[in-house]
């Protein structure tokens, strides 16, 4: 099998059928499985993944608990981490043939684009990009991809509340720069719609900052905005 897409869901009923129903669509000539890990729902989440995915499993919540519980089933010699509110480019075959499958870096990840027609979303996710491929660091909403044997060989993500994109992205770049496919993936803007836009982008480079200056995870996860639908999901 080529790729496992790994999917951490918590009450994501609302964007879910989207997600999977496009990834099927998409990746219908790739040898490939869907796996969503889900952390507890309390909505329709089970029922609407049921049809559309290869394996559904449960674990506690906690994003690196639940990404690493279906790397462990995984059966792809590639893993990709996505959320559950992000769409992968249509072209996604052409891009796993043609970009991904014949690079020499066993990890990469995608640029961004939000779903808001909002100007200064545009600026964000630039910003998001510009800093990625300057820091060669990757997080949860550029669907993360990697070699099942060097995510093995690594350890996995680490069991951490918050940062654990940041964190794993941090060793592999030790190995290696990542692969960056310039082509856009779509993830919802919600968040900083909901929150705020700058509101959001301050607390992100906040806790990404104190998070430099060694204040561990678990002491940051306690200055997470409470209305935050899911533990760990920073863009």
């Amino acid at each position: 099998m080529q790729i496992s897409f790994i999917i951490p869901t918590l009450n994501e009923a609302t964007v879910l059928a989207q997600t999977l129903a496009s990834l099927r669509q998409s990746t219908t000539a790739l040898n490939s499985e869907i796996i969503l890990i889900d952390g507890g729902s309390q909505d329709q989440t089970i029922a609407i993944a049921a049809p559309l995915t290869d394996r559904i499993i449960q674990t506690k919540a906690g994003r690196a608990l639940q990404m690493n519980a279906g790397a462990q089933i995984a059966q792809g010699e590639w893993l990709m981490f996505l959320h559950a509110d992000t769409l992968l480019p249509q072209n996604i075959e052409s891009i796993w043939r043609d970009k991904i499958m014949p690079a020499k870096q066993a990890w990469g990840r995608f640029n961004v684009r939000l779903s808001g027609s909002h100007p200064h979303l545009q600026l964000v996710a630039h910003l998001m990009n510009l800093r990625s491929k300057m820091t060669g660091i990757a997080t949860g909403d550029q669907a993360i991809f990697v070699r099942r044997a060097l995510f093995q060989t690594i350890g996995g993500y680490a069991q951490i509340p918050l940062m654990e994109d940041i964190e794993l992205s941090k060793r592999l770049k030790r190995l290696s720069r990542p692969l960056c496919i310039d082509a856009p993936l779509v993830t919802s803007s919600r968040r900083w719609e909901q929150r705020g836009i700058w509101r959001t982008i301050l607390l992100m480079w906040k806790l990404r900052f104190l998070y430099f200056l060694g204040v561990s995870p678990s002491r940051l996860v306690k200055q997470y905005d409470n209305s935050t639908k899911y533990q760990g999901n920073l863009p």
